[in-house]
């Protein structure tokens, strides 16, 4: 069990120095992966932002994801669950969640353009993997902009998880993958549920950061 997001990032990012020399990018996947994904960039020294992606919930069971899509519109879908639904409750769905997206987007970045990551190493990390919806989503967005090698980091996931992504991205680093996994938070000992404020409080405090680096090399 971990203390905290802070003490997992720091030991995440210690199974991640192989890639330091690489200058990679971390993408955070918000909410509570803007937390690991801050502490991994500080660890690393490298630049980080947010990714954004929602999971597709299932009517009247908003917990269950039948699929998720991503910010540039990349989807992906449980076919399984998928077939239970309507073309009509599917498209409906997407719209709710894109909307948040827009609200993220534009909160998060200012509305600003997602990084160049073309030719790039990725890091993508969260605070856990549940089902992986969003996650599969987002590592579709990735290859479609040309990353050059995708990474998958988080603290914890079920025991499925790390062979299944290994089939689809570069490697795979996943600290905890306890038989009995029912939630991200049980890896955790204090798990605080972060909200807007929280995540823009780790992105301004990113870019104090960069602004005090300059004004020491001024």
């Amino acid at each position: 069990m971990f203390k905290n997001r802070k003490e997992a990032a720091i030991e995440l990012a210690r199974a991640l120095e192989i890639y330091k020399n690489e200058d990679p990018l971390i993408l955070a996947i918000p909410r509570g992966g803007v937390e690991i994904g801050y502490y991994i960039a500080k660890e690393l020294e490298c630049k980080w932002s947010v990714i954004i992606a929602r999971k597709l919930g299932y009517p009247g069971q908003p917990e269950t994801a039948f699929g998720a899509i991503a910010e540039d519109r990349s989807l992906f879908f449980n076919p399984r669950i998928r077939s239970q639904l309507t073309q009509n409750m599917i498209e409906e769905i997407i719209y709710k969640e894109e909307r948040e997206i827009k609200r993220r987007i534009q909160i998060y970045r200012k509305g600003g353009l997602f990084p160049e990551i073309r030719g790039r190493t990725i890091i993508i990390t969260d605070d856990g993997i549940a089902t992986g919806a969003t996650l599969f989503a987002i590592i579709e967005m990735c290859k479609k902009a040309g990353a050059d090698k995708i990474i998958v980091a988080a603290p914890v996931s079920g025991p499925e998880i790390p062979e299944l992504l290994l089939d689809i991205v570069y490697d795979v680093v996943i600290l905890e993958t306890p038989e009995n996994f029912y939630a991200v938070s049980q890896a955790y000992e204090y798990f605080e549920n972060l909200g807007d404020k929280e995540v823009l409080g780790f992105i301004e405090r990113s870019k104090f950061k960069k602004e005090s680096l300059k004004l020491q090399k001024a």
